[in-house]
């Protein structure tokens, strides 16, 4: 597969110059004057150490799937030895280019939340290996126990498709993406442009049609971006994770394990709105750091309904932690003022953000922080409470003035960038203060690294975890007159709330 692409790129470079000279009527070097057998020798040698070299890498590479860990050798001259933990595992990606379609081949990239590249990359495997060895891995990573009989015949884990995005919304939400408002700009500036340069002179037209030619090429390479990484796109849901599929040429399986999205975001672009469509985008350690295609592994749903976005949130967030999940998610999506319950900014900063105060907000849940903003150009942030990694409050002059303050909460690298805008500086305090304890709370009770291992049964006992509010009252969580049935919530009141 490499050796294929280095000829390409070999032959496009010697054969432009041959090609040209053929029309220019001029001798091909090399070839005249009788030396063809020592262009043929110098092309054979070529190929040779092309060949050779791609075969020595291949030779040289060796992997090995332990109960714990993943192990990659490679190189010839300078030899690397990579090692994953299995219980770290993030994502698994099984991508076949256009040419390993032809030839049966795949790619296997196994994710881990490391500087940015993947912990392993092998390219490329025969299509059925590739598959046998995302099952293993993702089976020995999960816990899951094995057949004592057949230990080392892993089964891929059967699935449950969710949804399939049509062809034909792929091509609308492409027309109607951000590139065709840059195609309109460009025809409007090109039509002034040729009335002005013909009551001028042709030659200014010709300048301005060269200008535009690489806003145009940047425009339908946008729509081509659109289209084939959502083209054939499909979800399903499995004990390994979420599973999703896409592509057009070059066809891509993603596993994301459960637990691993860190936080997520729902979109709707503005031309968007006419169709009520959406797009989610996650945080998954590993990806967010990834320059190669990072735009389409970080989607989560191209473009959806709104049903279809609450199905995907779903897989996200299993137990949304509210017993009106529709009514708060909704109010998230397209909701303003203190619709599902969201607190929103003080009426005092409609002079710093007319558009955006009475949409800018949050709500929380037993599980889930939501922060929305955006009129136009509408967003909804949702991060579990276990994957709050830090936060922060933010405040400039004007907000100071006003009394307002931003919360930022941190997670891991990615498109996903959750804040809280222009909360009112008490509530934002208090915001703080008890999400820290929830995060701290949920951390204890979350999934472990091995999903499907069992786990010891709980002995009982009295439950230690932090009640919001706790910590501005000051009251121990292990303390005797702990309030086992009440929390106060971010309006100061007491409610009830069950235990």
């Amino acid at each position: 597969m490499r050796g294929w692409l280095a000829l390409a790129a070999l032959a496009y470079f010697f054969g432009r110059d041959w090609f040209e000279s053929i029309f220019r009527g001029e001798p091909l070097w090399l070839l005249a004057e009788g030396r063809g057998f020592v262009a043929a020798a110098i092309l054979l040698g070529v190929l040779l150490l092309l060949v050779g070299g791609f075969l020595t890498s291949w030779w040289f590479t060796r992997y090995q799937v332990t109960q714990e860990h993943v192990r990659v050798n490679s190189g010839i001259l300078f030899r690397q030895h990579r090692q994953a933990r299995l219980d770290r595992v993030q994502a698994i990606d099984v991508i076949q280019p256009l040419l390993g379609r032809i030839f049966g081949l795949a790619e296997l990239k196994f994710e881990v939340a490391d500087a940015g590249e993947s912990a392993v990359r092998l390219a490329y495997l025969p299509l059925a290996s590739a598959q046998q060895l995302r099952a293993t891995i993702l089976a020995r990573a999960s816990g899951a126990e094995a057949d004592p009989e057949h230990p080392d015949q892993i089964l891929e884990a059967p699935e449950h498709p969710v949804l399939a995005i049509p062809a034909p919304r792929v091509v609308g939400a492409a027309l109607l993406s951000g590139s065709t408002v840059a195609l309109a700009i460009m025809v409007l500036v090109i039509g002034t442009g040729l009335f002005v340069g013909h009551a001028l002179d042709w030659s200014s037209s010709g300048v301005i049609l060269s200008a535009l030619v690489p806003g145009l090429i940047a425009v339908f390479a946008g729509y081509w971006s659109v289209f084939s990484t959502a083209y054939n796109f499909r979800a399903a849901v499995s004990p390994d994770g979420i599973r999703l599929r896409y592509g057009l040429l070059e066809t891509r399986a993603q596993t994301v394990p459960p637990g691993r999205v860190q936080a997520v975001a729902v979109t709707q672009p503005l031309l968007w709105r006419f169709k009520d469509w959406y797009r989610i985008k996650v945080n998954v350690a590993g990806y967010g750091v990834s320059a190669e295609n990072a735009g389409a592994r970080t989607t989560l749903l191209p473009v959806g309904r709104r049903e279809d976005v609450m199905q995907m949130l779903a897989l996200v967030l299993p137990d949304p932690g509210t017993e009106d999940p529709f009514g708060v998610f909704g109010a998230g999506l397209a909701g303003k003022d203190n619709d599902g319950g969201f607190v929103t900014s003080p009426r005092r900063v409609r002079w710093l953000s007319f558009l955006t105060w009475r949409r800018n907000g949050f709500a929380v849940t037993r599980t889930a922080l939501l922060a929305r903003s955006g009129r136009l150009w509408r967003s909804l942030a949702v991060v579990p409470h276990e994957r709050t990694q830090s936060m922060a409050l933010h405040q400039g002059p004007l907000a100071r003035l006003l009394k307002v303050a931003d919360l930022q909460l941190h997670t891991t690298m990615g498109p996903v960038r959750p804040v809280v805008y222009q909360m009112d500086i008490a509530t934002a305090r208090r915001l703080f203060d008890e999400q820290a304890a929830r995060a701290a709370a949920a951390r204890r009770h979350s999934l472990p690294e091995r999903w499907l291992e069992h786990q010891p049964e709980d002995p009982g006992g009295p439950d230690h975890s932090v009640f919001p509010g706790q910590m501005e009252r000051g009251v121990r969580p292990d303390s005797p007159d702990r309030p086992d049935q009440q929390a106060v919530g971010l309006g100061g009141q007491e409610q009830d709330e069950q235990h």
